[in-house]
């Protein structure tokens, strides 16, 4: 028996700038390319441009009092277009402009931060790193499924379809939406590769955090009603893990 990860994401993080100010753009890319690490950079002049690609980006610089002609569509407004859709890959938004009465309105779009010009360049290489790490975390180090093996059947199983993992003796049963799949594989190794999105609430049981429906100070009831023990020694660092990770995903 073998496990085997099969890992999501990409090394490059691709960026786009929208800004109808040509200097700005060329600013942004500026500071940009003097960071470490392998970007993808896209320039547009206005908010309709950026819908009509219909790209997939990691990172969104984006002008709040940005205008364009034809459908007098805004930052803020483009903002709320790209929550509002069900795309497979939200970006982070970053959101570049010369007035603070929108900051408020920022947080209802989830913007990860509010940059006012003129933009400072120790300032940007700052929140530019620290936003990197954002939409990189999940791309890069989740993994996004595995392939595990018991007796003669194989199953590849995308970590999203895990409720929870439950130690069995030498094998473990994972708890899976469309039933479930045991596998001689240690639940510590498991918990070692999905420590992401999992946590282990007592030696026997590993969870995944995304169908967590409630919690007290003994047990974890999951979406699909299945209620996990939790020890009294991990409650408190299960709640501070849990809440980190709803945050995250605000």
């Amino acid at each position: 028996m073998f496990v085997n990860f099969d890992k999501a994401g990409t090394n490059m993080m691709k960026i786009a700038i929208c800004d109808d100010e040509k200097n700005i753009r060329t600013y942004l890319s500026s500071l940009i390319k003097k960071q470490n690490g392998e970007y993808s950079i896209k320039e547009y002049a206005s908010a309709k441009d950026y819908l009509a690609d219909g790209k997939l980006y990691d990172l969104l610089f984006l002008d709040i009092e940005m205008k364009d002609d034809a459908d007098s569509l805004d930052g803020m407004s483009l903002a709320r277009k790209i929550r509002e859709s069900d795309l497979e890959k939200q970006p982070v938004i970053i959101f570049v402009t010369g007035y603070e009465k929108y900051v408020y309105d920022a947080f209802d779009v989830e913007a990860f931060h509010y940059m006012l010009k003129p933009i400072d360049e120790e300032k940007f290489t700052e929140v530019l790193e620290r936003a990197v790490k954002t939409a990189g975390r999940h791309e890069v180090s989740k993994p996004a499924s595995l392939v595990l093996h018991f007796a003669n059947s194989t199953k590849n199983i995308p970590i999203d379809h895990i409720y929870y993992i439950e130690s069995e003796g030498h094998k473990v049963r994972l708890q899976l939406k469309d039933g479930s799949f045991s596998s001689y594989v240690k639940i510590g190794d498991l918990e070692e590769q999905l420590q992401e999105n999992f946590f282990r609430t007592h030696r026997g049981y590993l969870v995944n955090l995304a169908y967590v429906e409630e919690y007290n100070r003994s047990e974890v009831t999951m979406t699909n009603g299945d209620c996990i023990l939790i020890s009294k020694y991990k409650y408190q660092e299960f709640v501070r893990t849990y809440l980190r990770y709803m945050s995250e995903k605000m």
